[in-house]
């Protein structure tokens, strides 16, 4: 007799939890959401994004056992945090999901305030925001730079906090999931494209129980630049202003410099200055070209079908132990799986 198989019917609420070196935090993260009353269920999705620790093991051992389905996905390398979101909602089910860090930075108890904040307010989506944030002051100092430059340079509601910690609409996930495939996401970005019904809800904000952050100041880096250079074409414009404004000062420094010729007996003199000027148009041009050679780069990615992230293993669990479901080797670029008949080995 062949095994049976848990309900398909879709939750009210899927849970997405990126996990790298949350082994000691993740079983008590997945405790205290299945001891959650969600009305309409709950699932949970967790993307191990190859992390070097025994993260996958832990995982695997709470997706075999009792409680809110888990899907555990395996990805193939380390791609990245919103990288691991977007593979996670790509397998999502609920009619609405909920992104959260492994680090029980974010009380579990606050996941029902929020998903039903956006349930019964309407809205597509809904940031968290903290009245005090338990980070590093580098890396809070970093956030309100991010929020700063995407206030100008995404489409988002001014003022509002961008948190990992954010609800949206099955609307709105189908859409980021299918719309994008590149090998650069930023999330809120997409969100943003999609819809500007947001709402937003104050929680609270914990110590980090174990180690620390994950995100580096070179991590941090590159999600500003996914941000500053995939949703937005402020910098070629700003490129674009930088030159008209250094044409205007040469062109009046050339005028000046005529009229003294023109008036006076001695020569033109600072030739200092002029090689003060001329490394620093010098600067501002490689500036410039590598801004525009960003951009070639990631198009040069993208056209060559860097994968977005690729998943090695899915696992689910059934009467029989764990279900692995293997998915095909010729996947879309953005690494999303292909369901197929999945194969069956017990996890035990």
């Amino acid at each position: 007799m062949a095994d049976a198989a848990l309900p398909v019917q879709a939750p009210a609420l899927s849970v997405v939890i990126p996990v790298y070196l949350g082994a000691s935090t993740i079983g008590e993260l997945v405790e205290a959401l299945r001891a959650l009353e969600i009305d309409g269920g709950l699932e949970i999705v967790l993307v191990v994004d190859g992390s070097p620790d025994n993260s996958l093991e832990v995982c695997k051992q709470l997706a075999d056992s009792p409680g809110a389905p888990i899907t555990l996905l395996s990805l193939s390398r380390n791609f990245g945090e919103h990288n691991a979101v977007m593979a996670g909602l790509a397998r999502a089910r609920g009619a609405y999901a909920i992104t959260m860090d492994d680090d029980l930075q974010n009380p579990p108890g606050e996941v029902k305030r929020l998903f039903e904040h956006a349930r019964d307010g309407g809205y597509d989506a809904v940031y968290t925001f903290y009245a005090e944030k338990k980070h590093a002051p580098w890396r809070n100092l970093g956030s309100r730079f991010t929020n700063w430059c995407a206030d100008r340079l995404i489409d988002k509601p001014p003022g509002l906090y961008l948190s990992s910690f954010r609800c949206i609409s099955a609307f709105v996930r189908e859409r980021i999931v299918s719309s994008y495939e590149g090998p650069y996401p930023y999330v809120d970005g997409l969100v943003f494209q999609v819809t500007q019904n947001v709402g937003r809800v104050q929680v609270e904000h914990l110590p980090r129980a174990e180690g620390r952050s994950n995100y580096t100041l070179r991590r941090l880096v590159r999600l500003w630049l996914a941000m500053f250079l995939n949703f937005s074409v402020m910098p070629l414009r700003l490129a674009t202003l930088f030159g008209l404004g250094f044409g205007a000062l040469g062109a009046l420094a050339a005028v000046i410099t005529i009229v003294e010729a023109i008036v006076s007996d001695k020569p033109p003199q600072g030739w200092a200055s002029l090689m003060v000027a001329v490394l620093v148009l010098a600067g501002v041009q490689l500036v410039v070209i590598g801004v525009i050679g960003e951009y070639l780069g990631r198009m040069f990615l993208a056209v060559n079908r860097k994968p977005q992230y690729l998943v090695r293993e899915v696992f689910h669990r059934r009467t029989g132990g764990l279900e692995v479901e293997r998915p095909r080797a010729d996947t879309r670029a953005a690494g999303q799986p292909h369901r197929e008949p999945s194969q069956r080995s017990p996890e035990r």
